[in-house]
């Protein structure tokens, strides 16, 4: 598996997608690292959730799912 060279905070995610951050902070708890979504830790401990390309795609999908 190659490394990701890209990684999204929740918020900018929202944005991409056209969601609320509270939709995706909800479907998230559904990936799995392998399905792109992961935790960025700042300095100061505080971890903000963020997702790869393919997270974007996890998250697209599960949101269609979620419309049906």
């Amino acid at each position: 598996m190659a490394a990701s060279s890209v990684v999204f905070t929740i918020a900018r995610a929202a944005e991409i997608l056209g969601e609320t951050v509270d939709l995706l902070d909800e479907i998230a708890d559904q990936l799995e690292p392998e399905d792109g979504c992961l935790w960025i830790y700042d300095t100061d401990d505080h971890a903000t959730l963020g997702f790869t390309e393919r997270g974007i795609e996890s998250l697209k999908e599960l949101i269609a799912d979620q419309k049906r």
